[in-house]
């Protein structure tokens, strides 16, 4: 019987001796044995499963397969017990049955993506469990309930469903056990029942990582064999939850997965005879050392080896005097040494093999990733103050890779990196205010480089090729004196205003590690005494996003997104989180269904009417003006999909977006006229600081699942992806749709925006191959898959979804300028 996401503190805790009597009994007096079941991260379930059946330590790669699981071909028990002739039953989360395909003789599988579930997905379980009981045609019956994890994803272990659903799972393992029972008496064999969870939850309700919370299973093995004597006192002990795969092969008569790193739980054997306990852990110390020899050159100079090769020859002298007949206290005592030699041998060779990972050939990564990132510079460029900041910021952002802290703590290294560039910033618009245009030879260099409009241009069919590039008249105005009155002004107070902005986002969400638990704004605005509070928020957080969106949209998309915000609003009302001015409570809570397909209706509106006129721009090649409303109207787009998948308090981070763009497209990149990969750069480091300012982090437990089933009554698999990722990335992707915006708004030439596609996978993909040889060469360090693997993950997902922006919004500008 497993739980989702049951943690160890549900059962061995409070809450255990609350909602779970039977099972604390079970614990504490029944023939049991308890143990805190470790699982290695990441902790998301098919990875998990992967490990309890095959015994062998997934990779990062099963986060990415959870989604959709494969078919498992390595060793297992499974198999083994199909091969075996075993018949098996099994009901719960479908990824069972998608992994071990044709394996059970009966099963009804359980969608495990759609949380917003939690009763349903239970019953359709329990259902089956008064016949199946009854019936004796069946020699393995699992079982996997998905609800407590659903809960944890919508409302957290804090939750008061918490408590009612693990007093349902207590009545169901009540139920199996007494029924087991009943069956024993007739035939006299004991059978073994298994609880234990996957993985557990973090303090939100996620899980992915590494966290204590998360890592830490109640693992209970529950059989009459286990009888204890009165004053019987047995503590869990804590163990690996690959350990299992090995538990319950020599339980079952099977052969070990080849490929188990995991030890026998000998508390499970030791009522056996000491000739079978020996018997038994040499079957395992044996798979062991034959792992170990396959995986490691000089296996025969390993310690786990050598303690394995001298437990060998002492079971030898033991089982010669046991030939003997020899009861003396001699036999005894070796058998007592040779059990502790080999549980120090199996201890031994499970660590060394957990330790073992695949081999890299390091030298070629690196020969490769040298030549595809080698980008000379044009001799006669010359670096601003500004370029080298960029410079050093990216550069010092990929050596603090190296060390796990920072990767943990990344979000800080963005937040100095935005605070250093707004500063840089402030400098350079000081400079041009007061000192003008001859202050400095870099300065006239710097402005030679920018942008001009060339819209008037594009009317006369006689300009050329070149005169449709970035412009580079070295007569040209470059500096803020075409800004007149309040406007310099506000350009002067704009790098302070948007350092405000940041600081005020900082405070919204925690993140990180360190300080993840400590108080913050949005567990504020959350609480249910604050949702008057948040409602106001949200309301003034919307109605300024219509503010800075609508500027440049037609009336058509204006009045769409005037009512896709509204729905927005209507939808977190619907589903309880917010509150409208009449109403004085949230009791008629409901799943918001109409009200989110109402906003997805005017999402796909928007985008439909922003695609149809950048087609309309390449009948029409001479209006500039059409294709410019067309890729702000899908920017407008999925700034509306990005506030209906936020949380209420987050949309304030969606305001602070749109409002640091507008002040930077007004009163910096315009004026000073920046460069393409300087605003490509600028668009970067933002993008990846409002990842963080979402509450995101490096730790996979802080993605919010629940936004893929927005206006979903059911799992479907396409849609559910997307709107995960895209509200888990909704910082980077947004920030890289203006780049585009922005750009292809300023010069009608498609090179300037090539241009600057190309410096944007270039500072993406530098810091992943970079980091790919990092963590080739941390293949062994501690925090490998706690620490750098899920942050490799991220940066792969980052760069696949914006470059797919990118790639889409270049391919309309270029199909527009051959036309």
């Amino acid at each position: 019987m497993l739980i989702d996401a049951l943690r160890d503190d549900f059962v061995f805790g409070s809450k255990g001796v609350k909602f779970m009597p039977y099972t604390t009994y079970l614990v504490e007096k029944g023939a049991s044995h308890s143990f805190v079941a470790e699982a290695k991260p990441p902790t998301v379930t098919m990875p998990r499963i992967k490990a309890l059946m095959t015994g062998s330590l997934p990779g990062f790669i099963d986060v990415v397969r959870n989604l959709n699981s494969p078919a498992l071909l390595e060793d297992n028990v499974i198999t083994q017990a199909k091969a075996a002739g075993k018949r098996m039953i099994f009901y719960g989360d479908e990824t069972w049955v998608k992994l071990f395909p044709q394996h059970f003789v009966e099963y009804d599988g359980t969608t495990s993506f759609f949380v917003s579930d939690y009763t349903e997905v239970d019953d359709n379980v329990t259902r089956h469990l008064d016949k199946v009981l009854k019936r004796g045609d069946w020699d393995v019956l699992i079982l996997h309930y998905l609800g407590l994890d659903h809960i944890g994803h919508i409302s957290g272990p804090s939750s008061p469903l918490i408590g009612h659903k693990l007093s349902e799972m207590d009545n169901i393992l009540m139920k199996i056990h007494t029924s087991l029972l009943s069956e024993e008496r007739e035939n006299l064999s004991p059978n073994l029942l298994v609880l234990c969870g996957d993985h557990g939850m973090s303090e939100t309700g996620s899980h992915g990582a590494s966290s204590m919370e998360e890592v830490n299973t109640p693992l209970i093995l529950i059989s009459s064999a286990f009888e204890r004597k009165p004053g019987d006192i047995r503590h869990p002990k804590h163990v690996q939850q690959t350990d299992l795969a090995a538990t319950l092969a020599i339980g079952l008569g099977l052969p070990i997965p080849e490929n188990s790193v995991g030890s026998l739980l000998f508390p499970s054997i030791e009522g056996r005879p000491v000739r079978e306990q020996l018997r038994f852990l040499h079957l395992n110390a044996v798979q062991l050392s034959k792992l170990l020899q396959e995986n490691v050159p000089s296996y025969k100079k390993e310690p786990g080896f050598e303690q394995f090769k001298m437990a060998e020859r002492l079971h030898g002298n033991w089982i010669r005097l046991y030939l003997e007949e020899n009861t003396s206290e001699v036999l005894f005592n070796l058998g007592t040494k040779v059990r502790r030699q080999y549980l120090d041998a199996l201890r031994t060779l499970s660590l060394s093999l957990s330790r073992q990972v695949a081999q890299y050939d390091i030298y070629s990564m690196l020969v490769g990733t040298v030549m595809v990132l080698e980008n000379p510079a044009h001799p006669n460029s010359r670096w601003s103050e500004l370029d080298v900041v960029i410079l050093l910021g990216t550069m010092g952002h990929v050596l603090s890779l190296g060390a796990s802290s920072f990767i943990e703590e990344e979000h800080q290294t963005w937040y100095f990196l935005v605070n250093t560039l707004c500063l840089a910033l402030c400098h350079e618009i000081y400079r041009n205010c007061f000192l003008g245009d001859d202050c400095e030879p870099w300065r006239c260099s710097h402005g030679e480089r920018g942008f001009v409009n060339t819209a008037p241009a594009l009317q006369d069919g006689s300009i050329g090729h070149d005169e449709l590039e970035p412009h580079r008249a070295s007569k040209s105005p470059t500096s803020l004196n075409t800004l007149r009155g309040w406007e310099k002004w506000m350009a002067m107070a704009s790098p302070w205003v948007i350092l405000t902005c940041c600081r005020l986002l900082r405070s919204l969400n925690q993140t990180g590690v360190q300080w993840a638990h400590r108080p913050d704004l949005g567990h504020w605005l959350t609480s249910s005494d604050h949702k008057a509070e948040l409602s106001v928020l949200a309301a003034l957080s919307l109605i300024m996003i219509f503010a800075l969106v609508q500027r440049r949209c037609s009336l058509t998309s204006k009045v769409a997104m005037a009512l896709g915000l509204l729905g927005v609003y209507c939808y977190r009302a619907a589903i309880g989180n917010v509150l409208f001015p009449w109403q004085r409570d949230s009791k008629d809570i409901s799943k918001g269904l109409i009200e989110a397909r109402f906003v997805h209706v005017f999402v796909l509106g928007i985008l439909f009417t922003g695609t149809k006129d950048l087609l309309k721009s390449q009948v029409i090649a001479a209006d500039f003006t059409i294709k410019t409303v067309g890729l702000w109207e899908i920017y407008s787009g999925l700034v509306l999909l990005a506030a209906l998948l936020f949380r209420p308090h987050n949309l304030p981070v969606l305001v602070f977006s749109l409002l640091i763009q507008t002040i930077m497209t007004k009163f910096i990149w315009k004026p000073l006229r920046h460069d393409a990969a300087e605003i490509t750069v600028m668009h970067y480091w933002f993008g990846q600081a409002f990842f963080y300012f979402q509450g995101n982090s490096n730790n996979i437990a802080t993605v919010d699942i629940s936004a893929g089933f927005v206006g979903l009554d059911t799992y479907v698999e396409v849609p559910a992806v997307f709107l995960t990722a895209f509200a888990t990335f909704a910082g980077p992707v947004l920030w890289a749709s203006h780049l585009v915006s922005f750009l292809s708004s300023e010069t009608s030439s498609g090179s300037a925006l090539s241009h600057a596609c190309f410096c944007y996978a270039l500072i993406c993909s530098f810091p992943v191959s970079a980091y790919i040889i990092l963590v080739t060469s941390l293949r062994y360090h501690l925090f490998i898959w706690s620490v750098f693997s899920p942050k490799l993950l991220y940066e792969g997902m980052h760069i696949l979804i914006t470059a797919a922006i990118c790639v889409f919004f270049t391919a309309m500008d270029q199909a527009n300028t051959k036309s």
